[in-house]
Parts: structure tokens; sequence; C-alpha cells
């Protein structure tokens, strides 16, 4: 069996609010080593130079770093180990990154956008106006990860509220991106106030485009222990392995059996060999 088919990629995703005291850094290590992880998205940094010597601060070693962005977005992070990918950069703005990363295993590239949305109202019109006239080819291979700021229904949220146009609005652009929504495990929302009886929210959501979807079908996404954040940590899985599928093979001589249709009546069960036939 190849190399591709045994592999499984892992990407931590989490909006850290800030990157800036060593409790941080050694959250974001124990996160980054627990999860195995081979790229990681980091949100929110509240950092505006972050260089190679930093980031040994925060990822064990063989992670990289590969682009930065701060803005409005408060700062996004995606490092990767080189030994596993290499990155181009494709876009950059305020909101987002985009790399192309190719597999140093097999050569595969794929897109990953990186998201850190406003939290304002204003700002999360202006951001869904640019999100859902994103151009991407077709036939492209993309995962887009990361904090939207959004939910898309009431129930992502344990209180009443929620801005109802905003969710239409969210959901239009995904549906005129035609992205496919990865379910979250572990748990529902993303997202807390962190008070005495505390709101929750899911902001925090995984999308691919339907080359994806066949490319790598064995996608997941699962919560994992919060710590010095009100966001939870997700690591997303990518399991390169292509299942096979169950062929069902008919053989004509079944058809000559007078207990065939018992058989199928009945369920399967082992025949009895068939008396040779002399010619």
């Amino acid at each position: 069996m190849s190399s591709q088919n045994r592999r499984c990629w892992k990407v931590l995703c989490w909006n850290v609010r800030g990157v800036n005291s060593e409790k941080k850094w050694n959250s974001i290590r124990d996160k980054v080593t627990e999860s195995r992880s081979d790229i990681i998205c980091l949100q929110e940094t509240k950092k505006e130079v972050i260089d190679q010597t930093f980031i040994r601060n925060i990822c064990p070693q063989g992670l990289i770093l590969s682009f930065t962005s701060v803005g409005a977005s408060g700062g996004i992070l995606v490092a990767w180990k080189g030994a596993s990918f290499s990155g181009v950069e494709v876009f950059q703005n305020e909101f987002a990154i985009s790399v192309e990363m190719t597999s140093m295993i097999n050569n595969n590239s794929w897109v990953l956008t990186t998201v850190y949305a406003p939290c304002t109202p204003a700002g999360k019109r202006v951001f869904l106006d640019w999100f859902k006239n994103i151009q991407m080819p077709e036939h492209t291979d993309w995962l887009i990860v990361d904090d939207f700021n959004q939910i898309r229904r009431p129930e992502d949220r344990n209180k009443e509220g929620g801005d109802v146009t905003e969710m239409y609005l969210f959901n239009e652009a995904i549906s005129a991106l035609g992205l496919i929504e990865l379910p979250l495990h572990g748990r529902h929302f993303t997202w807390t106030n962190k008070q005495l009886s505390p709101l929750l929210e899911r902001l925090d959501w995984f999308f691919t485009s339907n080359a994806w979807t066949e490319s790598y079908p064995n996608t997941s996404v699962k919560a994992m222990v919060m710590e010095t954040s009100d966001h939870w940590p997700c690591n997303v899985e990518i399991n390169t392995r292509i299942p096979k599928s169950h062929i069902f093979i008919f053989e004509n001589h079944w058809l000559s059996r007078n207990d065939f249709v018992n058989i199928l009546i009945q369920g399967w069960s082992a025949p009895t060999p068939l008396p040779l036939q002399s010619s």
C-alpha cells in the first residue's frame, strides 16, 4: 500500500485570544503536541510580528512559520510541518489567509483558507459580502476553517436571540459557494462568554468544496478540551485513504437453481455446491 493511502493529515484550528504570554505559549504547544498536528491555524493572535524564533515558543520542532495576517481580524497565523507540506500564499486580506498546500509525499495540492471574521454587525456584513463572492475554481480541493463569528441557525446558541438576517446571509453565502459543512464531533458549541450563566454559541465552522469530498471523503472534525481561551480548539482530521467500494457480484448460475427465490426470501446462507453436470 502506498504512503498516500496510509496518511492522515491533521489541522489544529483555534482562536487563542492572544499569544503574548508564556501561559498561552505552553497551552498552544500542548495542544499541537496532543493533536499531532501537521498544520496549525490560529486566530486573534494579537501580535503584530511573528517570526520563526517566536514559532519555537508555541510549536514543537518541525513546524515552520508560513503566513501571518494582522488587521481587523486581530491576527491570523498559519504554520505547518516542512517535512509534510510546502505552501504558497494564494490570497490574504483582513478576513482570511488562503494557502495552497502541496504534500511532500504525493505532490497532491489543495487550498486551505483560514478565516477570522469581524464580530460587529457592520463588519459581519462586509465580511459576508466578500465571502459570498470568492471566486474558487469548481475542481479545486478546498478546505475552509475557523472562526466565522456567525451562527447558522437559532439552535447554534443556548439562549434565545441571534440576528435572523445575519443567519440568512451566512447560509446564503455558503449556498452560493456550494460549500459542504463538516460536522463537529465532541460538542455542539465552540465559544463561551465564561459567565456564571454562560452564553454558548457555535462560531467555528468547517467547510469543504464538492471536489474535496471526492478526493478526501474521510474528513472529520473533533473538538478538544478548552484551555486559556473562550473558544474550544478543534482538530480537522484528513484521512487520505479512499474507502473501497463494496461491489456486488452476481453469478448467472444462480438462476438455474430451483431454490433461488427461497434464498432471496430467507436471506443469504452459504449454498451447497452445485453437482457437476456431465457433458
